[in-house]
C-alpha cells in the first residue's frame, strides 16, 4: 500500500499508522536523503530476519540504525567523547558513523554481535525523524536496490509504484513524499575509540 506524504509536514495518521505497523513486526519502504530504504523495528527478531531475506544477504551483514538524537545513539553505541565532540553540529547530516554496539544492541543483530560494531545515521528528512519520535526507538534500515527489484538496469531512479509492483507482499506500507531528490551516498566514518578513519567519503564533508 502506497501513502502520499508532504515531505515537511507529513500526516500525522499516516505516520501512526506506519509505527502501529512497525511495533508488529512488519516492514515498510521511505526515502532518506540517500535512497529508498527499508524500515523497521530493530528489537523485533522477526523484523531483522525479513530484512536478511528480502535482501538476500548473509546474517554477518551490517544494516544500519536511523537516531532522532545522541541520547537514543547514546543507548545504542558507546560514543567516545572525541567523537561526540567532532560530530555534534555536523548532525543531522549525510554520514554513517560506525561505534562499539551496546548489550542492548548485540542482543538482537547477529552482526553486531559478532564484531561488536553498529553504524549510526542522523537523516535530516522531518519524515523519518516523525517516524522514529512517534515509534520512540531507532529504526533499522537498509538500501532497496536493484538486486531487492529484481533489476538488471542500475543506477535508474526508482519510484514507490515499482517498489510496490516488486515488493508489495512482503511490504505493510511504502511512504511516498512525491518528488525525490536524493543527495547521493553517505560518507562513512569509523568513529570507534582507537579505529577513528575514513571508511567513505560520500555527500558528507570530510571531519578530518
Amino acid at each position: 500500500m502506497i501513502e502520499y506524504v508532504f515531505a515537511h509536514d507529513p500526516d500525522d495518521r499516516i505516520v501512526a499508522k506506519a509505527c502501529e505497523l512497525l511495533r508488529e513486526g512488519h516492514l515498510i519502504v521511505a526515502p532518506t536523503d540517500t535512497n529508498w530504504v527499508f524500515l523497521g523495528d530493530p528489537f523485533r527478531k522477526n523484523t531483522v530476519e525479513k530484512l536478511y531475506q528480502i535482501k538476500g544477504v548473509e546474517k554477518d551483514h551490517h544494516f544500519s540504525l536511523l537516531c532522532s538524537d545522541f541520547s537514543m545513539a547514546s543507548e545504542l553505541a558507546i560514543i567516545p567523547d572525541s567523537a561526540f565532540k567532532l560530530i555534534r553540529n555536523k548532525i543531522p547530516g549525510h554520514y554513517t558513523f560506525i561505534f562499539e554496539a551496546s548489550k542492548k544492541v548485540t542482543k538482537t543483530l547477529k552482526a553486531s554481535k559478532s564484531d561488536r560494531q553498529i553504524g549510526l545515521r542522523f537523516v535530516p528528512e522531518v519524515l523519518i525523524t516523525r517516524l522514529i519520535d512517534k515509534l520512540g526507538g531507532p529504526l533499522i534500515s537498509t538500501q532497496v536496490d536493484e538486486k531487492a527489484l529484481g533489476r538488471t538496469l542500475v543506477g535508474e531512479p526508482i519510484y514507490s509504484y515499482e517498489i510496490e509492483e516488486s515488493l508489495g507482499s512482503s511490504l505493510a506500507m511504502i511512504i511516498d513524499p512525491g518528488e525525490v531528490e536524493f543527495a547521493g551516498a553517505s560518507t562513512i566514518y569509523d568513529l570507534r575509540a582507537e579505529h577513528m578513519a575514513l571508511v567513505r567519503e560520500g555527500r558528507g564533508e570530510l571531519l578530518f
